[in-house]
């Protein structure tokens, strides 16, 4: 290897950058913290997760347009993402367990911290292995994109850190920090194992960015932007969380009408519906 695309490097490096600065604002946080500080942190980290997702759609669509992609590009994106969307959201949710008062139940959020790491891993891997050079073939993904899961976790981190959306410290805001403690760990492993599933899901970037869409396309997107300027803090958790559960819905659906649609096809014709002798 002799010569490499420079701009789309650099992007990518941005990328890993961003997610090690989000590992070293998070560890900030500790259980003597400041309840300001804490919130502080935890935006300030989320925030750069969701900038290295930026660097992470410019550096791919930079190589592209310079017509400079490479195997080492796509090798050291996978170990970018891998800080950034495995390492970085892993550790965000540790800080987020420390609202758990129980050594158990501390003990079992790391664990999933730990799962939710592997499985991005795992999920970056069988994407190199797997990864074809015909672009008719990213047009969607196997499980649930590590960018994607990553902003599910960096979403309840969000949350966590503005708590004046349901009534600050009132009972709304009470409400949140519950729902925020408790799905934390419970969301980041399902994220976790939608990573490593086999479950469709969209390819959002490149429906967006290449070439003509379809009319639904541009109602979606700006749907989207207008959720994001409706609800604000909201709206990543929306957003993401909206996306990840689409998938599973989508395929379990799909799933049971294909059941029905068998079980249809092994009556006899005197059994099924509207059929008669």
């Amino acid at each position: 290897m002799k010569k490499i695309a420079i701009l789309p490097t650099l992007l990518t490096l941005g990328n890993g950058v961003c997610g090690f600065a989000a590992i070293a604002y998070a560890s900030k946080i500790g259980p003597h913290s400041l309840p300001s500080e804490m919130e502080f942190y935890f935006l300030l980290s989320s925030g750069l997760i969701l900038a290295a997702m930026i660097f992470d759609v410019l550096d791919g669509y930079a190589a592209r347009l310079s017509k400079s992609a490479s195997d080492f590009g796509g090798q050291l994106d996978s170990l970018c993402d891998a800080i950034s969307f495995g390492a970085a959201p892993a550790f965000l949710l540790l800080r987020l367990g420390l609202d758990w008062q129980r050594p158990l139940v501390r003990q079992a959020v790391a664990m999933i911290a730990a799962l939710y790491m592997v499985c991005a891993v795992l999920r970056l891997a069988r994407f190199n292995m797997e990864n074809s050079p015909d672009p008719a073939s990213h047009k969607r993904f196997r499980g649930l994109p590590s960018p994607a899961a990553a902003g599910c976790v960096v979403s309840l981190a969000i949350l966590r850190s503005a708590p004046s959306v349901w009534g600050g410290s009132g009972l709304g805001g009470e409400m949140l920090q519950m729902f925020v403690r408790v799905w934390a760990p419970l969301g980041t492993l399902a994220a976790a194992l939608l990573m490593v599933s086999r479950i469709s899901y969209p390819h959002i970037t490149k429906q967006v960015l290449r070439g003509r869409r379809p009319f639904s396309v541009i109602v979606q997107l700006v749907l989207a932007l207008f959720v994001i300027a409706l609800t604000q803090e909201l709206a990543f958790f929306l957003l993401f969380w909206g996306y990840a559960l689409s998938g599973l819905i989508r395929h379990v659906l799909y799933r049971v009408a294909r059941h029905k649609s068998s079980s249809l096809t092994d009556l006899e014709p005197a059994q099924r519906p509207g059929v008669h002798r």
